[in-house]
């Protein structure tokens, strides 16, 4: 299953926002590279993210064979260590659907590394093919409430210290949820998996 093609025009529009966002911020978005604090914990991600990363190994099994490697090796060190705790299906890697699952999920490996991150650089070895989570974090984003109060921005905990409500509003990031369910509809694939088995496949 190879990557839709409508993915390189999402990625280019992620990277324009963000470092749209990034210039009015200014100052207050502190994300530099080596700052790994969003590079910790274990967070969902959908058929389109599983489907680029694993994209982005094939391209690095061909043109980085030992990289291509040792973040296999990581991937399958991370999985031995927290497996066993998976609130999933350990053989395909998918996340469970139901409530219990969901809620377990919210305190899982919560301060594990991603595999993807380098221990002795500190960057993302997959940053080309990283997930849209990863690309939206730092500026204000808006976050869906669940309980159907009005959505919220979001941003990272380190970032617009001292910023008023309005000047980090000022800031936000428009995310194309829209274009990324196309092409999540397009994989016809459903559910979602974690870092650790996209790097697998």
């Amino acid at each position: 299953m190879g990557l839709p093609s409508g993915d390189s025009q999402l990625v280019q529009i992620m990277d324009c926002a963000f470092a749209d966002a990034a210039r009015r911020a200014g100052p207050w978005l502190v994300c530099r590279p080596g700052c790994t604090q969003c590079c910790h914990g274990a967070f969902a991600i959908d058929a389109l993210d599983a489907q680029r990363l694993a994209s982005g190994m094939e391209t690095l099994r061909a043109e980085n064979p030992n990289l291509a490697a040792e973040l296999q090796r990581r991937a399958r060190i991370w999985l031995y260590e927290h497996g066993p705790g998976f609130p999933g299906d350990l053989l395909t890697g998918r996340l469970g659907d139901t409530e219990a699952e969901r809620a377990s999920f919210e305190d899982y490996a919560n301060q594990a590394p991603c595999p993807a991150l380098s221990p002795s650089t500190g960057l993302c070895d997959v940053y080309p093919w990283r997930p849209i989570t990863c690309r939206i974090f730092g500026p204000p984003v808006r976050i869906e409430a669940s309980d159907g109060a009005a959505n919220a921005l979001g941003h990272c905990e380190l970032c617009f210290t001292g910023a008023t409500t309005a000047q980090i509003a000022a800031c936000e990031m428009p995310v194309p949820h829209q274009l990324e369910e196309k092409l999540n509809a397009e994989l016809q694939a459903t559910g979602e998996t974690i870092v650790a088995f996209a790097l697998l496949r």
